[in-house]
């Protein structure tokens, strides 16, 4: 075995020679040697991702749950105003002839929020959105470590970085259970929520608990559960690529550049994590948002005929572009509000993890 001093080439001489950059320069090998060296590379590399895979900070059941919680709670107080903006986008047209819509502008519309609601009602319905999001963050990461876990067992993953295919697998169906778990369990509190946050001048909610009795009395037990179907199946692949692209991208980042900060970490990885998932699943999204507001304040019923027949009527009535309806200040929100999550509760692992157990 000879050395070249010059670092990257890669050539291939007689009688089998090979060229491998070790990162210190050309290491060339005969071609018996080349097997050997590939192995040993392979095997650093997976070394070094289970160095950094051991390296992650571990808690306990109830600081992840805390740590999902919080982390929820504080991306949504932050990225309130533009989430009521979305949600009034969306259900732009659904009492409106198409033909008579104006084009979103979100500032117009900020204007209009401002001037006859005043600042505080960009905040409408956030406290519903904390009750809510407190328990759905918890138990979606939560849910996904745990369905990780076990995915990994039924898949034999002994260690991460061995299988690439493998290993997105597990953080797709993982994120996609953990989101359907999440979602089932804490569904009332979202639909209230829509329907708080929908409120312009005519208050016909006046809080959570109100709400919630209103919807039980006048729609029955099965109102708060409008719009379940289209929730989970938007909410599914939304938290299946949500988790598979914030993980895979923390992991090359930190594979790559293992001391760079845990908040530039969370906050670029989120922030691709939250473009990916909003753009798939926005059109389940807006279905999800219209349905829940059936029969709010005694309006008629606009779609009849379920999921599928109201994505129907929007894109008949609307075009393609009634599905993306609100995805700008969608995007404005989710690059911030999925970054913000993600940043705060790797913070707060590693904040928790430090704390010595009794």
């Amino acid at each position: 075995m000879q050395t070249d001093a010059r670092v990257g080439a890669v050539m291939e001489g007689g009688g089998g020679q090979r060229v491998f950059n070790t990162g210190h320069g050309a290491v060339v090998v005969d071609g018996g040697a080349a097997g050997a060296a590939c192995k040993l590379m392979e095997q650093q590399r997976k070394e070094k991702e289970r160095a950094l895979h051991d390296h992650q900070p571990r808690i306990g059941t109830v600081s992840q749950l805390i740590a999902g919680g919080v982390a929820g709670a504080v991306g949504k107080t932050c990225t309130a105003p533009l989430a009521r903006l979305t949600i009034l986008f969306q259900l732009q047209g659904m009492h409106t002839d198409a033909a008579n819509l104006k084009s979103a502008s979100i500032w117009r519309e900020t204007t209009r929020i401002i001037k006859e609601e005043g600042y505080r009602a960009f905040w409408r319905g956030n406290l519903v959105t904390i009750a809510h999001r407190i328990p759905y963050s918890s138990v979606s990461f939560y849910a996904f470590e745990r369905y990780k876990n076990l995915l990994q067992l039924v898949l034999g993953v002994e260690s991460p970085g061995e299988n690439i295919s493998k290993d997105l697998a597990v953080r797709l169906v993982g994120g996609g259970l953990a989101g359907i778990t999440a979602a089932s369990v804490t569904y009332p509190l979202d639909l209230v929520r829509t329907r708080l946050a929908a409120q312009t001048n005519v208050i016909y909610y006046r809080g959570i608990w109100h709400a919630l009795r209103t919807i039980s009395r006048e729609e029955g037990a099965t109102g708060l559960y409008k719009g379940l179907g289209a929730t989970l199946l938007g909410v599914g692949p939304s938290l299946a690529i949500s988790f598979a692209v914030y993980e895979t991208a923390r992991t090359h980042w930190q594979f790559h550049r293992p001391d760079d900060s845990t908040v530039l970490v969370g906050l670029g990885c989120g922030s691709l994590s939250g473009i990916a998932s909003s753009t798939v699943t926005f059109p389940l999204d807006l279905v999800r948002r219209r349905m829940q507001l059936e029969g709010a304040g005694g309006r008629a019923r606009v779609y009849k005929t379920g999921i599928f027949g109201t994505f129907k009527n929007i894109f008949k009535t609307e075009g393609l572009r009634g599905l993306y309806r609100g995805i700008l200040p969608e995007y404005y929100k989710v690059v911030p509000g999925v970054s913000i999550v993600f940043m705060t509760y790797e913070k707060l692992k590693q904040f928790l993890s430090n704390i010595p157990d009794g």
